[in-house]
């Protein structure tokens, strides 16, 4: 299946939501915002917003409800970096609903400095890959008890920054060596491995639809820390910030290919596939296929059960 940005309208094409009960992270801004936005006026039966900060979540609902009064959107609070975070969401979460019908792995950071997670963890590959894996392991019997009498879907946020990937080989896992690595290797590998989660999840949860999606390079605040790194360089520190600025796209495009990908008929968002804007399948490159995914499933499970997941 493959169609176009235009082709694609949200209001006219994401399906009536009745009953179904939503959890999109990092829905207080930004892409996650606009990906709410959007669905809450389609009469799900709940759209969860996961989000670190109570004060900035509550300011994006009350934004969102001004267009849509009727919507049920309740905030969770939840900090992806933080397993302890995570386990606390999920129960939260299972305090409120017994059904989850889509789950969007929309958190993440862009950038950052070397530094170590609460958990000891890359800061990058924590945040933006570890975590959300452990979030939908933990929501995995819920996602599967719904899956019986619904279609449901799990979406992961990635990019093509994962083609960064190429200078290492591969996702950079160990991470102590990691430091090494520019740190827009280190982001590129936590894309690659959303894609590579996703693809382990259709192998081994054939009941659900996992997919990933890139949202095309999208203005949103994640580029303030390149902006920032790029405004260190001499002489053409200006210039590559002009590049970017020039290259970015609005947050309404950004959110299309996740509201595709959550609400398309089943049969076109394959198991387990890369998409590009909007809905086009994409290979994913050399380092994207099943050996790659095992082996960063394990590498996962290992530093889940380290930690006692």
């Amino acid at each position: 299946m493959s169609s176009s940005t235009k082709s694609f309208n949200p209001d006219r094409d994401i399906p009536d939501l009745s009953g179904k009960v939503i959890l999109v992270t990092g829905g207080n801004a930004g892409l996650g915002k606009e990906t709410v936005r959007h669905l809450v006026k389609h009469n799900p039966k709940a759209v969860f917003l996961a989000a670190r900060t109570r004060s900035k979540a509550e300011a994006a609902i009350e934004e969102i409800k001004r267009e849509s009064p009727n919507a049920t959107i309740q905030f969770i609070e939840l900090d992806v970096s933080s397993f302890e975070s995570i386990n606390a969401a999920v129960k939260t979460f299972h305090s409120r609903s017994d059904r989850l019908d889509v789950l969007i792995n929309n958190a993440g950071i862009m950038n950052q400095p070397y530094s170590l997670t609460k958990d000891g963890l890359e800061i990058q590959m924590g945040t933006n890959h570890v975590g959300p894996a452990l979030l939908t392991k933990l929501l995995m019997p819920t996602l599967l008890r719904t899956a019986e009498s619904s279609d449901v879907r799990v979406v992961n946020l990635s990019s093509s920054a994962f083609q960064f990937t190429y200078f290492a080989g591969g996702p950079v896992l160990d991470t102590k060596s990691s430091k090494y690595w520019p740190t827009f290797v280190r982001y590129g590998s936590t894309k690659l491995a959303n894609m590579l989660h996703a693809r382990g999840l259709a192998e081994r949860y054939p009941q659900i639809t996992a997919a990933s999606v890139h949202p095309g390079v999208i203005d949103t605040g994640l580029f303030d820390a390149s902006r920032a790194l790029f405004s260190k360089i001499p002489l053409i520190g200006g210039l590559l910030i002009k590049m970017v600025n020039s290259t970015l796209h609005p947050v309404d495009e950004g959110a299309l290919n996740t509201l595709w990908a959550a609400t398309a008929p089943k049969q076109e968002v394959r198991k387990g596939y890369y998409f590009v804007p909007v809905g086009s399948r994409h290979g994913g490159g050399f380092f994207s296929g099943k050996g790659q995914a095992d082996k960063l499933w394990s590498w996962t499970e290992r530093e889940l059960k380290k930690r006692g997941y």
